[in-house]
């Protein structure tokens, strides 16, 4: 009992009630409304102080909260049991909504009186304010004795043994009224009196229902802009990883629900899951697509883990379902800047890598210049030795080292000299698979030493293509140099060409050691091996790249490790009507 209140008399010794009795029970009322208790927890403690200070043996309220109908009871046996229903409700051919049940019997069709207020105020059953009471509901009632209800015999009892009713109407707002139903097991256990100071209790039980449900949505409302404070705070800083920023907001949600004890959340973007202890799904979930760039990347989910009599008619707020798509709106924004941000870095590294590449250019230009005419001088002088008359064999074989030496130097040096945008290319009609069989006719040698398989597969009817034959030679010859490698256990070498719309296709695929797919994004790019150091300089992929985007193609690569790896290119069977000398990074001379 709380020790404030005093406490009536028990049923059958009576005393006047005071003018301090209903402001302290006036007060106690309002201070549980004011501790912005949840729905369950304040009805518990209102029905506790109104049994304690009444003696009464069992509190009923009825009342709708939005969409929830609800009856709440209160009874001293057993052990102070409650009870929550949601059935207790009748609408009427207006439409409104009132705290009554469809069910057909007395005490009900009481409670619809009470709450249309239909009633005669001459009734003994109805005071002026137009509550109902009895002393002794067992005393059979004459026909229009009590309002609209018709005459009979049967007990007005509930659940069979409460004798003194009171059913009193109170209001919380314009649209709101609700039921407080006293009952006791005792006749006379309720004067006249009692029954109008409880009416008057009864309207500040409105005003407490009011104010708990202004302190509820106010305490909702700073519940879900805390949440959206805290990610707001989170993205201002965006220090952390975007996993790290995700595992922080998914733990803001569970506090901004209405019942945070029973709620869980999960993120998930790009299949990945970022989730509360405990997440499951339910039948009590909200979702919000997370939108990056109009592609629909992942979602957010809010789920009740626990059932509670409350979720019968709806489980979230409709400023819940704002809230989770806000939600979804600051996660889509926050993958959208972070991954700006690392595209913007990613180009800023491209950019400082393309310039260091365009020095590097400019320099194997030099180079290979420089380069060019002691390599042709040794190789030309080497020739002129290899025919004097009487040359020892030794020498002969040494001579022979010196030319081959010199004419892989030389190739080296075109290579760096098409990355370095210094060879036009020579383009002319040119069939495909007269390239294959020409780059093989040096090639197949190689394979079969090496244990491999080479298996060719050209098309019949094959459109020409305008191109510089040399390079294509040098593109298949990159390409089967790199199969070659990557099968050093030998294999399979399949190359084919096929005709297509206005292109033609060539294919190269090996069943080598293949690659992953970050190695297949790099393989492209100038200076990338995977080679060991002296074994490879990198710029094989990047010539044939280059070559093949100058003649207006494209080539796509696919590998798994273990599975080999796969090229594709696409040369077009049209070039436009003024096309020109066209260097392998697509300038014209």
């Amino acid at each position: 009992m709380n020790p404030i209140l005093p406490k009536l008399p028990a049923p059958g010794r009576r005393r006047p009630i005071r003018v301090e009795d209903s402001v302290k029970l006036s007060q106690a009322i309002l201070h549980c409304a004011n501790r912005g208790l949840p729905r369950a927890d304040f009805l518990r403690e209102v029905s506790e102080l109104l049994l304690d200070f009444s003696g009464c043996d069992a509190i009923e309220v009825r009342l709708n909260d939005g969409d929830l109908h609800y009856l709440w009871e209160a009874a001293r046996r057993p052990r102070k049991t409650v009870r929550f229903d949601l059935a207790r409700w009748l609408r009427t051919e207006s439409g409104r909504v009132i705290p009554a049940s469809a069910e057909n019997t007395s005490i009900e069709l009481v409670c619809k009186d009470v709450a249309l207020q239909q009633f005669d105020s001459a009734a003994d059953f109805f005071t002026d304010n137009g509550s109902f009471w009895t002393c002794d509901a067992w005393t059979p009632a004459d026909a229009g004795t009590a309002g609209g209800i018709p005459a009979h015999s049967e007990p007005w009892c509930v659940g069979g043994h409460y004798r003194s009713l009171a059913v009193i109407r109170f209001v919380v707002d314009d649209e709101t009224a609700g039921l407080l139903h006293i009952k006791a097991e005792h006749a006379d256990s309720l004067s006249f009196e009692e029954v109008e100071f409880y009416e008057g209790i009864a309207q500040t039980l409105g005003l407490a229902v009011a104010d708990r449900r202004a302190e509820a949505a106010l305490r909702e409302r700073v519940k879900e802009l805390t949440c959206l404070y805290g990610i707001a705070q989170l993205v201002e800083r965006a220090t952390s990883p975007l996993c790290e920023m995700l595992e922080r907001i998914v733990g803001f949600l569970p506090p901004a629900w209405q019942y945070p004890e029973v709620t869980t959340a999960r993120i998930v973007l790009d299949g990945h899951a970022y989730s509360t202890p405990g997440f499951r799904r339910s039948g009590h979930m909200q979702s919000a697509s997370i939108v990056v760039r109009g592609r629909q990347r992942g979602v957010v989910e809010v789920a009740y883990v626990e059932e509670r009599p409350e979720f019968a008619i709806g489980a979230f707020l409709k400023e819940e379902e704002k809230l989770i798509r806000a939600v979804a709106r600051e996660v889509a924004l926050i993958v959208e800047r972070t991954e700006s941000t690392e595209e913007k870095t990613r180009l800023e590294q491209q950019l400082i890598h393309a310039d260091r590449l365009a020095t590097i250019g400019e320099l194997a230009a030099g180079v290979a210049h420089e380069l060019n005419e002691p390599l042709g001088s040794i190789l030309g002088f080497a020739q002129l030795a290899e025919k004097c008359p009487g040359l020892p064999e030794q020498a002969g074989r040494d001579i022979r080292k010196i030319e081959n030496a010199s004419l892989y130097a030389r190739e080296v040096i075109k290579k760096l000299m098409v990355f370095a945008r210094q060879m036009p290319a020579r383009k002319m009609k040119v069939s495909l698979n007269g390239v294959v069989e020409e780059a093989f006719f040096f090639l197949e040698g190689r394979c079969v030493k090496g244990g491999i398989e080479v298996v060719r597969e050209p098309a019949s009817n094959l459109p020409e293509v305008t191109a510089d034959p040399a390079q294509l030679k040098q593109v298949l010859v990159n390409l089967v140099v790199n199969a070659i490698q990557a099968m050093p256990d030998g294999g399979t070498l399949t190359v084919s060409t096929r005709a297509g719309d206005s292109c033609v296709s060539l294919v190269v695929r090996d069943t080598g050691s293949g690659m992953d797919e970050k190695t297949v994004e790099k393989i492209f790019l100038p200076f990338f091996t995977t080679k060991d150091v002296n074994e490879g300089t990198g710029l094989g992929l990047a010539v044939v790249h280059g070559i093949v985007t100058a003649h207006g193609g494209t080539i796509d690569a696919a590998s798994q490790p273990g599975h080999g790896t796969r090229f594709e290119i696409h040369l077009p069977t049209t070039v436009p009507e003024e096309s020109q000398e066209v260097d392998h990074h697509g300038v014209r001379d």
